[in-house]
């Protein structure tokens, strides 16, 4: 890998949400952290799981088409590390009769920070994620939450 390239950590999400109740009050939130150069959206894919647990893939363009998701601005974000077994995989864990975003985003304001620890030797060699419910039921243990 090129000195010269800065990318920052990559991580995805797939958020589960109830067949017809996609109202997108999230969409200008991540429109707002692309903006703000925060990420970079990599992928983004909505499915949605039939009762019968076969899944289909939604074009962006299509749920967008009734008014109360804008997601044209998403149209086109594919970078190719979402395929179709990556997919299967994500939406393995959902509900039957949900939908889901499938989100593979950079973190592009670790980029710099990322470069100059290669550039000088350093390599992450762990990363991870402590789930929000195991954050609430810490601090709520030790009396720190609020």
């Amino acid at each position: 890998m090129s000195d010269d390239l800065e990318l920052g950590p990559v991580d995805y999400l797939v958020v589960e949400f109830p067949r017809t109740d996609m109202h997108g009050e999230g969409m200008p939130l991540l429109v707002d952290l692309v903006e703000r150069g925060i990420i970079r959206i990599l992928d983004l894919t909505f499915v949605a799981k039939d009762e019968d647990g076969s899944v289909t893939v939604l074009d962006l363009a299509d749920e967008g088409a009734d008014g109360r998701l804008e997601l044209s601005v998403f149209q086109g974000a594919a970078s190719g590390l979402l395929g179709e077994e990556e997919i299967a995989e994500a939406t393995s864990v959902m509900t039957p009769g949900t939908s889901a975003g499938i989100l593979v985003y950079e973190n592009t304001w670790a980029a710099p920070f990322v470069g100059a620890l290669r550039r000088n030797g350093a390599q992450v060699v762990a990363t991870g994620r402590i789930p929000v419910t195991d954050l609430l039921e810490a601090l709520e243990t030790t009396g720190s939450g609020g």
